[in-house]
């Protein structure tokens, strides 16, 4: 009787491994899926800093903001990139498009970085 137990516990784990796994392989890609989302984004908004368009920059720095906030990783490059990209949409929206670029690709170096 006793080995019908464990080997009842083995075959539970074993599916238990099969069918999790993937399960929360799943669950760590979508959360990855807002941080390459929060790059590109934060791409964008250089992109328009550089043409010194910071109306645009801000669009996307916040845009950026928005996923790398859902993200739910604990990293510290994903803090450093929300932190740059807050000064991103503050310098955006006072103009200063040359510094707001310089923000939202402290943010592109430090997104890429989130595992």
């Amino acid at each position: 009787m006793t080995i019908s137990i464990r080997r009842s516990l083995v075959m539970l784990a074993a599916v238990s491994a099969f069918v999790g796994g993937p399960v929360m392989t799943g669950l760590a890609l979508a959360d990855n899926k807002h941080v390459a989302e929060a790059v590109e984004h934060a791409k964008e908004a250089a992109a328009h800093g550089k043409q010194g368009h910071a109306d645009a920059l801000v669009k996307h720095a916040e845009g950026a903001l928005h996923h790398a906030e859902a993200a739910g990783v604990k990293n510290p490059h994903l803090d450093e990139g929300i932190k740059h990209l807050k000064e991103a949409v503050e310098h955006g929206k006072a103009g200063h498009a040359d510094v707001a670029t310089q923000h939202a690709e402290g943010a592109v170096t430090h997104l890429s970085e989130v595992k």
